[in-house]
């Protein structure tokens, strides 16, 4: 008997580490797990954590996990009876979801019709800007594409032009003068098609040196709606967060009660049900602005789950068998700080250009407080088939300071070798004094991307690491340690 009535079995539509995640916690509960496998993913840990694989197949392994009839005749064959979806891949498809639920299986995530309410960016800012919700001017090229870059350059420069479908930076475009507008609209729209195959596109004011707040939501279909606290996300490149955490810092406690109040409100208007995550941007004024839902489980959500004490996937699991939340929002207790840096496989000082390599070795940090959630191990072969994070470091401390300094160790403790990671770059960052005084804003890594530069070697560092490529190298282990003839062939003899 599972400890969820109603779910025996649970299909994980994911891969790496979020479906190892969500195994995890399946297992905890006495659920059956199955998982959707491309053969590239054949070794991997989330493969070998589930009771069940179900192969799949496609000309591409992105083109695999994207097959939503493949992965519901998956469902089927395995008899199960929930889907889990994770994050990407279909986790905010609105038709995905609806498909699920309508092969009799349940859905672990938000209703279709909220999804495709606050998962569409222009429909879910036409929705709350009736409702009154904060929310940054802006104008939809759908109203009418004759007049769309006349009515965003009304608005005023700068602005960013962004795709209603988008997530990941994908199909954003800053624009600071009217000059600028035409192409920028342009890129926007045909990023748009190409990642999400929705060219639809709007413009909002752009807010310089803004802040990336978000609110961790938990709502079931009972008409409860919580909050688990805010996260800072504004360490980003490129529109892509690096570096989470929670409590937000430096935060007056009117504001930040100002922030929760209206992501569960937000929540509450939209009727939703499950996990999601309300995002603003708070602008240096200290004003702030509904950004965008996400309408599934975030990344980040781990640092949540630190000071909280509350296993998010598992609530999901609940809500979608029915059951109502248990906790009042008075009982939800936030102890410490936890930070998440996101560990990928690219190289800083090559513009993040994304790394590959076979993983000589994987060694996560250990220690009090530390957390590694990751989908790779030794021997895999890291591609750029798939986003670039190989794993999130998370750490717990009674303390910011605390928690800043656990990261710090927690990093050069992780052992990565054969493909380049961001590591010490994170590193770098969480040692600047800007961060540790909790000065951050989206525009930080630019900022100071001088003083996140690599710092140059000396003799003896250079050595080092020459070193330590020579003896990861197999070929050369081979050469070095064969025996050369004639000796080779007289066999073991001695003087």
């Amino acid at each position: 008997m599972t400890q969820v009535p109603g779910i025996e079995k649970v299909l994980i539509a994911n891969r790496g580490e979020i479906a190892l995640r969500v195994a995890r916690t399946l297992r905890r509960l006495q659920i059956a797990s199955a998982a959707i496998v491309h053969v590239d993913d054949a070794e991997s840990p989330a493969a070998a954590a589930v009771d069940e694989v179900c192969r799949i197949d496609a000309e591409t392994p992105v083109a695999a996990y994207l097959d939503a009839d493949q992965i519901i005749a998956a469902a089927r064959r395995v008899h199960a009876d929930a889907l889990h979806p994770g994050y990407g891949f279909l986790a905010e498809n609105a038709d995905f979801a609806q498909a699920v639920e309508s092969a009799g299986l349940k859905w672990i995530g938000p209703s279709p019709d909220a999804i495709r309410l606050m998962g569409d960016k222009i429909e879910s800012r036409r929705f709350l800007g009736s409702a009154g919700h904060p929310l940054t001017p802006s104008a939809s090229e759908e109203d009418d594409p004759t007049t769309f870059a006349a009515r965003a350059e009304k608005i005023g420069f700068p602005l960013l032009i962004k795709a209603s479908a988008g997530g990941g930076g994908k199909g954003m475009q800053i624009v600071r003068e009217a000059g600028e507008l035409a192409p920028a609209i342009d890129r926007a729209r045909s990023e748009a098609e190409r990642y999400f195959a929705d060219g639809r596109i709007y413009a909002e004011r752009y807010v310089e040196e803004p802040r990336h707040i978000e609110v961790q939501i938990l709502a079931d279909a009972h008409g409860k709606v919580l909050h688990l606290g805010e996260r800072d996300c504004s360490i980003q490149r490129r529109f892509q967060k690096l570096i989470e955490e929670t409590p937000a810092p430096a935060l007056s406690d009117d504001l930040r009660t100002k922030i929760r109040d209206q992501a569960v409100a937000i929540a509450r208007a939209a009727d939703y049900r499950n996990a999601g995550t309300v995002e603003f941007l708070l602008a240096p004024d200290g004003e702030f602005y509904f950004l965008e839902m996400n309408t599934r489980l975030q990344v980040e959500h781990p640092v949540s789950e630190m000071v909280t004490g509350i296993d998010l996937v598992e609530e999901q699991i609940r809500v979608a068998a029915g059951e109502n939340l248990t906790l009042s929002q008075e009982e939800i207790g936030f102890e410490g700080a936890s930070i998440e840096c996101r560990l990928c496989a690219e190289d800083p000082d090559e513009d993040f250009r994304p790394a590959v390599g076979e993983l000589l070795l994987v060694r996560p940090p250990e220690g009090p407080g530390v957390r590694f959630d990751a989908g790779i191990a030794t021997g895999q072969h890291v591609t750029t088939a798939f986003d670039p994070m190989l794993a999130k470091v998370i750490v717990h401390g009674a303390s910011r300071a605390e928690a800043i300094e656990r990261m710090r160790r927690a990093l050069s403790e992780t052992i990565i070798l054969g493909c380049s990671t961001n590591a010490a770059y994170l590193e770098r960052i969480l040692g600047h004094p800007d961060f540790a005084a909790g000065k951050v804003e989206t525009g930080f890594i630019p900022k100071h991307a001088e003083a996140l530069a690599s710092p140059p070697l000396d003799r003896t560092e250079r050595a080092t690491i020459l070193a330590t490529a020579a003896l990861s190298n197999r070929d050369f282990i081979e050469r070095v340690e064969a025996v050369p003839e004639p000796h080779a062939s007289m066999g073991a003899w001695q003087n």
